[in-house]
């Protein structure tokens, strides 16, 4: 297992990740397995979605924030209630093939860090 650091920079934000999995599975040879990605933060989270328009990313955090707008009457004395759903529906880990030391992916898709309560320094771990 490895951890990798992920600083962001804004309140919301999706980070493309895909080159830290890929070398983490060059470095230690990894031919064969399953590759987990887990993120340990509650107001953040992790998906696979396109990689290839920069567009795909603006119109899922622009919608994620029509949806769930981050006042709407929350319990949570925190004041982050919408991060905590985001993360929720985006999910804390995804997991993604490895087959002759590659990662299966689609042509057109990345592995993206969700940051939804942010700028924040956080971690994702990942391993076979």
């Amino acid at each position: 297992m490895v951890e990798i650091p992920i600083i962001t920079k804004h309140h919301s934000e999706l980070q493309d990740i895909t080159e830290h999995v890929r070398n983490f599975i060059r470095n230690n040879n990894i031919q064969h397995g399953i590759c987990t990605i887990f993120c340990p933060h509650t107001t953040a989270g992790i998906t696979i979605n396109e990689n290839a328009d920069p567009d795909v990313k603006a119109d899922i955090l622009r919608k994620l924030g029509e949806i769930i707008p981050a006042h709407d009457n929350y319990r949570h004395i925190e004041g982050n209630s919408d991060a905590h759903i985001k993360a929720s529906l985006m999910g804390n880990s995804t997991q993604v093939i490895v087959e002759n030391g590659r990662l299966i992916l689609g042509t057109w898709q990345g592995i993206y860090f969700c940051e939804f309560d942010g700028p924040r320094n956080r971690k994702v771990w990942i391993t076979v």
